[in-house]
């Protein structure tokens, strides 16, 4: 142990980016943040539709200026980690980005997925990667790129925080946390070859896989120009890229403060990812028609989860208010919700319906699903927001139920973290529904769990995903959200 050190953290999510600076030691855990920035996709017309696309370039322009800040404020920073949402990649050749990456919402996948099950059914493939189907999975994609000829020359395929870390080091890898989003993993961790044949991808594209807590190396010397770093600054080649969970969740599930063996997480941004912590996967026939998930965690951990639509429904129903001209603010929209009390009924709906998924005008389709349902679609924007997050807790409670079913585990506690934290009615919501107690927070569980791999890594801090979750605990409180009432189905 060498005292108390800093770290940054860059931790990119679907709808904003931001990089962290993370003080950590025995006792000692401290975030704050050095940069915030959005993350805006881009429809860029592909000849005969307009496809969507991340922003990548400008993505990383940020990362950059993030990082020039957190040295500008921390100079002693050792280590530098990226953390991002999975599925999405980039495509190189001769280490050159071909194109500008997917964005998963993107409708192409819908071809990738009659592609790839036509060679493996479904499953098939879930005895062989344990991954819950969503149409834009990574195999999914890379069967479109395979038809469309955008593989064609390329030797090397990188997840979304793969393709930072290699921009800011060199170091072309696979962080095992993510490459196990792909569908692609065999159950020992590694590249199923067997697979990748089958769908007839080309294996050379497919990094080594590394673990979380690995380092890649030191910053590249232009990047050292760029984040204003002088010649010999920052001792001994620091900062240097350290690999961590390299999916969001993946980072996020080491920040929860766990205590018991029994305890139920949802990672709630986004998307809600609703899941327990597992030393081995669950491969069922029940698990694959339950569309639950196994994807690889830190230390070798499984998450076994359930992705829900999350507070996408309310970010985008935002969005399509303001579009049409109506001024709202959803922390006020909240409160006057959570007023609402149980004495107004909403509807509520299929927060999982695919309906969901695309952009666009979510409180029409909410409307057009009650109308298909038989019953009265919200009356305005308070009652919509009243009606997604009761439909989102109803979503996340069924899932945490067929999790403690699934996996043999009865759940005596739901820890929430991320920004669903904040949401005080979404919290009571969960209990409630699920009559155990919930315990919210850290809302930065995301850049907290990266920042606590790397800390591990580089010796301020020790000790298992035990050790760490206790040091959470210890400096962020929980807020804890009794059940009033649990109801049955």
């Amino acid at each position: 142990m060498t005292g108390t050190g800093t770290v940054a953290a860059v931790d990119l999510g679907a709808t904003s980016g931001r990089v962290m600076i993370g003080r950590v030691g025995q006792d000692t855990l401290d975030l704050t943040e050095a940069a915030r920035f959005p993350n805006t996709p881009v429809s860029i017309w592909e000849g005969d539709r307009a496809a969507l696309h991340w922003n990548v370039p400008e993505l990383y322009r940020n990362v950059i200026g993030g990082l020039r800040d957190a040295l500008h404020a921390e100079p002693g920073i050792v280590s530098v980690g990226v953390d991002a949402w999975a599925v999405d990649y980039g495509l190189l050749r001769g280490g050159a980005l071909q194109g500008i990456p997917y964005h998963y919402r993107d409708e192409r996948t819908a071809a990738g997925v009659a592609a790839v099950h036509a060679r493996v059914p479904s499953d098939e493939l879930y005895r062989q990667n344990g991954l819950q189907y969503l149409p834009f999975n990574t195999l999914y994609q890379l069967a479109v790129d395979r038809a469309d000829g955008r593989l064609d020359g390329v030797d090397t395929m990188l997840l979304i925080p793969d393709l930072i870390a290699y921009w800011l080091s060199g170091e072309r890898v696979a962080e095992r946390t993510n490459a196990s989003t792909t569908g692609l993993l065999g159950p020992d961790g590694e590249w199923n070859a067997a697979l990748i044949e089958t769908l007839g991808l080309p294996r050379g594209v497919f990094r080594p896989v590394v673990d979380a807590g690995t380092v890649l190396g030191p910053l590249l010397p232009s990047v050292r120009g760029e984040v204003r770093i002088p010649d010999g600054g920052g001792g001994r080649g620091r900062p240097v890229v350290t690999a961590v969970g390299s999916h969001d969740t993946a980072s996020a599930v080491v920040a929860v403060p766990m205590r018991s063996a029994n305890a139920a997480y949802i990672s709630c941004g986004t998307w809600g990812l609703v899941g327990v912590e597992l030393e081995h996967p669950v491969l069922t026939a029940a698990a694959r028609d339950a569309n639950f998930t196994n994807e690889g965690g830190v230390d070798g951990r499984v998450r076994f989860l359930h992705n829900v639509m999350g507070l996408w429904l309310l970010s985008e129903s935002i969005r399509s208010w303001r579009d049409a001209g109506l001024d709202v603010d959803l922390v006020e929209l909240l409160e006057r919700a959570e007023a609402l009390g149980a004495g107004m009924p909403v509807p509520v709906f299929d927060a999982n319906d695919p309906r969901f998924l695309a952009p666009g005008d979510l409180p029409a389709r909410i409307a057009e699903w009650c109308a298909e349902h038989g019953v009265a679609a919200p009356a305005g924007p308070v009652e919509y927001v009243r009606s997604i997050v009761e439909s989102l807790a109803e979503a996340f409670a069924a899932a945490v139920r067929s999790a403690a079913d699934l996996s043999g585990r009865p759940v005596d506690v739901v820890h929430i973290v991320g920004g669903g934290a904040r949401n005080r009615l979404l919290c009571q919501l969960v209990a409630d529904r699920c009559g155990v107690p919930v315990l919210a927070g850290p809302v930065e569980a995301t850049a907290i769990g990266n920042v606590l791999v790397q800390a591990r890594a580089h010796g301020l801090v020790s000790g298992s995903l035990e050790a760490l979750r206790a040091l959470v605990l210890r400096t962020h409180a929980p807020v804890e959200y009794a059940p009033a009432f649990a109801r049955h189905h």
